[in-house]
């Protein structure tokens, strides 16, 4: 059972996905952490222990639903290779998390979204068609698209920024929208599609989301964790009960959210490194207690990053808490003003550190140079903040995307590069031709009505 953020009313988990959102606006969460005895994992594979961490949460899930579900998300058809890979350097790993159908760790939840979402309905018995509504700083539209396609009673709307994404994302989400399902370039920013959304969500019971604020794309997100730090172990780069540290880059908190809630269960994670990039907000968050989101938006070399409002932190100030009330009146208040005030020292388990765009441009040029590595943009900004925390453990960055996604970031940087080596389901979208629509906020309603 699950709760939300701002009140104490339960549901089932099933329920929740279903929902997407609380009825209060709020975020479901659950209180317990369960913990994992790590020992018990390191002969297991990614999808045996997917099974071991699912199952903790998904409580109205049989386990065979469990597995289905798993086999049917991690397997050759989605994840052609690995399905996490890692590289490993002295002092650091990289969790190679972009091996799915659209290249980025959004895949790693929403290719088993669906299945849960299709278990979900079958459960609660609606027979009703569903609709998700996604908001997209990048990655998340083209893994909802390419996730939920050809899943019967389901079909979803995209909302993007227009002209504030790479070229190549733009390209995924317009390949993958069809006659049930189609991405919008709205004008305007993230924060205004994510803005919409939710408003819209909580005033239509038949719209759920793919966004992380369902509770459904979060649990998944914990898996890799583990699994990464069983392989290092696995691997004898590090011993078993050591202490590593996790860097993570970060906009809407969701994928370093579940690295702590890792941490929780047990994984061996020391610091959380909360990296962002000039879009700084969650930076002063942590280093000041102050989030103010009265500030400039800045256009920078990692798009899924350019979010000013982080939706995950809620989540995240409720398990400081554990107070409904303490929440609903925090982000009362923040809706009004648009600043939170907490006592910083909340934020012990993390560390946070923010990069330029010349800084995540120096970062690729120089891993390409020094390592024959290419990243992305976003990784750039993991590095550079695991560089800036001078952690003394070894260090786990999430690296969140295929640097062949961000073409024009890799140009920028000076290192060679080839497109051909980019994965197949890459390269097949960037002969897409399809024309992108572009709608102002006022169109939106007019879209949505059709979805009654």
């Amino acid at each position: 059972m699950v709760h939300s953020t701002r009140s104490n009313e339960k549901i089932t988990i099933s329920n929740a996905i279903l929902k997407g959102l609380a009825s209060d606006g709020g975020l479901f969460i659950f209180d317990e952490f369960k913990n994992i005895d790590i020992n018990n994992l390191y002969n297991k594979d990614y999808c045996e222990i997917s099974f071991e961490i699912l199952r903790q949460y998904l409580d109205d899930f049989t386990d065979e639903e469990i597995k289905w579900a798993i086999n049917e998300a991690y397997n050759k058809d989605n994840f052609i290779n690995d399905i996490v890979s890692i590289k490993e350097f002295d002092k650091y790993a990289y969790l190679e998390l972009f091996n799915g159908p659209t290249a980025s760790f959004k895949d790693m939840a929403l290719t088993i979204l669906p299945k849960l979402m299709y278990l979900s309905k079958k459960k609660n018995y609606i027979l009703d068609n569903t609709h998700i509504f996604v908001a997209t700083s990048g990655d998340t539209g083209s893994a909802t698209l390419s996730g939920f396609k050809n899943t019967d009673g389901i079909d979803v709307t995209v909302l993007y920024p227009d002209n504030k994404i790479s070229d190549l994302q733009e390209q995924q989400m317009l390949y993958y929208s069809d006659n049930f399902s189609h991405a919008y370039a709205l004008k305007g920013n993230f924060d205004d599609c994510q803005r919409i959304v939710k408003t819209i969500s909580l005033n239509n019971p038949k719209i759920s989301s793919a966004n992380s604020i369902n509770i459904g794309r979060l649990i998944p997100q914990i898996i890799y964790y583990f699994y990464g730090y069983v392989t290092l172990v696995n691997n004898k780069r590090i011993n078993k009960n050591d202490l590593i540290d996790v860097c993570v880059p970060t906009g809407n908190f969701g994928n370093i959210l579940a690295a702590y809630i890792a941490k929780q269960m047990g994984c061996p994670i020391n610091k959380l490194i909360c990296a962002t990039n000039e879009n700084n907000v969650l930076y002063d968050f942590i280093n000041t207690g102050i989030y103010d989101r009265n500030r400039k938006f800045v256009k920078t070399y990692a798009p899924s990053m350019d979010i000013i409002v982080s939706s995950n932190i809620e989540r995240l100030l409720y398990y400081f808490y554990k107070d409904t009330n303490k929440i609903k009146e925090l982000f009362e208040e923040f809706n009004k003003n648009g600043i939170i005030k907490i006592d910083k020292d909340l934020f012990k388990d993390f560390k946070s550190f923010y990069a330029t765009n010349d800084e995540i441009l120096s970062e690729i040029s120089n891993e390409y140079n020094d390592k024959n590595y290419l990243i992305d943009p976003h990784t750039a900004v993991a590095l550079n903040a695991y560089k800036k925390s001078h952690s003394t453990n070894y260090t786990l960055i999430a690296s969140t995307a295929s640097c062949y996604k961000f073409e024009n970031a890799l140009i920028d940087a000076k290192v060679p590069f080839n497109m051909n080596n980019a994965i197949e389901t890459i390269n097949k979208v960037r002969k897409s031709n399809n024309i992108k629509t572009v709608v102002a906020e006022d169109n939106v309603w007019e879209i949505v009505k059709c979805l009654k």
